[in-house]
């Protein structure tokens, strides 16, 4: 984080993590579910560049301690922080259909795999999503526990995910789809791509093109 500028997401899997705005434009009715509160990056950022509400399971209280008395943890009627289980908190009744988005960074302090990856916590994480929802997560791509997640997460979401390459800290951000199929036109995307670089300092264009390169031919991007 820069202390100067603490919304501002400076590792590229953070910045990744955010893909799921070259679909969907949020408003100020929209919620969005953070699982995993780390330092705060994922929540600052999209209290800052978007308009919805942002409700975040942090299983452990002392890591939202530390958020809030040295990264800067906004206090805002937009935000709530919820400690429990984020295995549990996704099967919980009030957040069935709830989240246009739901990014999932679910580590402990040996970051060696994340904690909660069976289909029945992704299926969990599936009916979390609107009726049109996206779901983010950061996996490993050099890690074992990477080509579980993946089977996983295609076999909870119906097969419906895109894939982002690896980037050098080994990091790679997986989207997961709810809703009807999804057909955009290449113009579509990439103008999208640009009006998120342009408000927001992500390399959206960068991630649209790789995406764009790992279709099956055609005019549009199908998922």
């Amino acid at each position: 984080m820069r202390i100067a500028a603490p919304a501002e997401l400076v590792l590229a899997y953070t910045q990744q993590m955010m893909a799921w705005l070259l679909f969907l434009e949020p408003s100020r009715k929209d919620e969005i579910g953070v699982l995993g509160l780390g330092a705060g990056s994922l929540l600052r950022y999209t209290l800052k560049h978007t308009p919805a509400s942002v409700v975040t399971a942090e299983w452990n209280p002392a890591v939202t301690a530390a958020c809030q008395m040295y990264f800067r943890l906004p206090g805002t009627a937009r935000s709530v922080v919820e400690h429990c289980d984020a295995g549990e908190w996704v099967h919980e009744s009030r957040n069935i259909g709830r989240y246009i988005a739901l990014m999932v960074d679910l580590y402990d302090g040996q970051a060696q795999g994340p904690v909660r990856d069976s289909v029945a916590f992704y299926e969990g994480c599936r009916r979390t999503l609107a009726d049109v929802g996206i779901m983010t997560v950061n996996l490993f791509g050099n890690h074992d526990s990477f080509p579980r997640n993946l089977d996983n997460i295609r076999e909870a979401f119906r097969g419906r995910v895109l894939e982002l390459p690896e980037i050098d800290e080994g990091n790679r951000i997986v989207l997961a789809f709810k809703g009807p199929v999804l057909d955009v036109t290449v113009a579509r995307l990439l103008q999208r791509a640009e009006q998120i670089e342009a408000a927001g300092g992500l390399p959206a264009r960068r991630w649209a093109r790789t995406l764009l390169a790992g279709r099956d031919g055609g005019g549009s991007l199908v998922v």
